[in-house]
């Protein structure tokens, strides 16, 4: 009997000019005009680089990596600030805070940039197409900056996606479509050809995808030895390589920020019990229990405060999760401000075969066959078509 493979839905999100935006955006006299951060130019002297630069700077074909006083020549009435790590980190943590809502299956490759595999979560969100399209949403929504995303069944091409429609695009190669994506293509897009290695294509008038994918592999190996037969498979779509997770997962959560402030105690409730109904779904999905809970709320004033606490017995139960939640909620001073935001998050994972105690309890069980069966039903109706009383949705 074959073994039927499913089919991977890999993104690759990348925040558009990520320095430059973020200090657009805290500074708004910046908006709209050509910045560039990196050294200092010292009016066309410097010795540094550019590290990123806006849009507008881009214009004047000023990139990353160029030397700063070229960039100054270049164009002289830009902005040139210098890099301010701190609070690049700070705001990128808050990028990748957002990713992990979405999967526990990400690969970072650098502070602005990080491949996602959704093949095991896009359900909970809808089609792999709708959880791009609310990743983009919620990153500009919780940070005001736009993230380029390429949604693609290989890690390769949906790198390559993510750059086509910048800034803020979105460009989705469905598996029937790949070659037809790949193959008109530059060979300077294909992933890890180095400049050497794209000059000896190009010297034997290989100059698309298409070429390569065309050339007999053989010949590729003559000249690059192993490697040719890497980038035949490449040009061809071949791309097996997984998705990378630096750490194992460590917390699994869900938040909601409100169309509008509110204080109303059931409306907000009501919200934190559907996001307990989220978190314990993804556990399940995921094959964890979880030990601590937290709660997440962010005030009117912007200032974010988090309660955790941990339980006695790790945990992927709906009931189990919101009765913590809702007494961290009730001893929490909100000091009569409106919420902004809720989240729930639960950490200090194990397996969801994993046990506490040597006896299971008779009522464990039946609330495990119960959920199961919330699961399936939603599985087959959608996220919103089940849900406990105490929940609006």
């Amino acid at each position: 009997m074959q073994s039927m493979s499913v089919e991977k839905h890999i993104g690759h999100v990348d925040m558009d000019a990520f320095f430059a935006a973020i200090e657009q955006r805290d500074n708004p006299h910046l908006k709209g005009k050509p910045v560039v951060i990196g050294a200092d130019p010292k009016k066309g002297k410097g010795r540094g680089v550019v590290s990123t630069c806006s849009y507008e700077a881009r214009r004047f074909g000023i990139h990353s990596a160029m030397p700063i006083s070229m960039a100054y020549r270049k164009c002289p009435e830009a902005v040139f600030l210098p890099v301010d790590g701190k609070k690049y980190v700070k705001v990128s943590y808050e990028i990748y805070d957002i990713l992990y809502d979405f999967t526990p299956v990400i690969e970072p490759i650098s502070i602005d940039e990080a491949f996602l595999d959704i093949t095991g979560s896009y359900r909970l969100f809808g089609t792999p197409l709708k959880t791009c399209i609310l990743i983009k949403a919620k990153i500009k929504k919780e940070t005001d900056l736009t993230a380029s995303i390429g949604l693609a069944p290989t890690k390769m091409v949906a790198k390559i996606a993510s750059d086509l429609k910048k800034p803020n695009g979105l460009v989705v190669v469905s598996k029937d479509k790949l070659l037809d994506f790949l193959w008109p293509l530059d060979i300077s897009k294909l992933w890890g050809l180095g400049k050497k290695s794209e000059s000896a294509l190009r010297s034997l008038r290989i100059n698309t995808i298409g070429d390569l994918a065309r050339m007999n592999i053989w010949n590729l190996v003559d000249i690059f030895g192993k490697n040719g037969v890497h980038f035949w498979n490449l040009a061809n779509g071949v791309d097996d390589r997984a998705v990378e997770t630096e750490t194992e997962t460590k917390s699994v959560g869900n938040e909601t920020t409100f169309s509008k402030d509110i204080n109303n105690e059931r409306e907000i409730k009501s919200e934190l019990m559907f996001l307990c109904e989220k978190v314990s779904d993804r556990l399940r999905r995921y094959g964890f229990k979880a030990r601590t809970v937290t709660l997440k709320i962010r005030l009117e004033n912007f200032k974010t405060h988090t309660r955790g606490s941990t339980l006695d017995e790790a945990t992927n139960f709906t009931d189990v999760l919101y009765k913590k939640i809702k007494e961290l909620y009730n001893r929490f001073d909100k000091k009569g401000k409106k919420i902004r935001l809720v989240g729930v998050k639960t950490s200090n994972l194990s397996s969801i075969d994993s046990r506490d105690s040597l006896f299971e309890e008779k009522s464990d069980k039946k609330k495990e066959d119960i959920h199961k069966a919330v699961d399936k039903i939603r599985e087959r109706f959608g996220d919103l078509s089940i849900h406990r009383a105490t929940s609006s949705k």
